[in-house]
């Protein structure tokens, strides 16, 4: 069997009303991700925002973009990826979160910050 019957297998399998079902349940998610933040609640903004993210994100490539079937070696390429993107993050923030290093010191950083926090309470902020 060949990867295009098999996908014709798979989509054939699903039908179109699993896919408007995916496209309802992206579609939710969105709006709890879009109302999340609203309440104002540090937790909720921070589950909204990133624990939804996932969830979408996973939902798409495992019924859109068909990787299942898929060669192995995709897998393989996604996975070396991120592996890669979070080592490129870990690598880089220490640097990038920081104002100050043992050797360096990012003095525009540290004075706009200063004048934002002090821009902020000026107005009640």
């Amino acid at each position: 069997m060949t990867q295009v019957e098999s996908h014709a297998e798979t989509h054939d399998e699903h039908g179109a009303a699993y896919y408007v079902k995916i496209w309802a349940v992206l579609l939710a998610l969105l709006i709890v991700s879009i109302v999340g933040p609203m309440f104002g609640i540090k937790l909720l903004t921070l589950a909204t925002a990133f624990g939804i993210a996932v969830v979408k994100a996973y939902l798409v490539a495992r019924n859109f973009m068909h990787l299942a079937i898929e060669k192995k070696y995709i897998v393989y390429l996604l996975c070396t990826t991120i592996a890669f993107m979070f080592l490129f993050y870990a690598g880089t923030s220490p640097d990038i979160m920081q104002h100050q290093g043992r050797l360096w010191q990012n003095v525009a950083a540290e004075k706009e910050v200063q004048r934002a926090l002090g821009a902020g309470h000026g107005e009640g902020g």
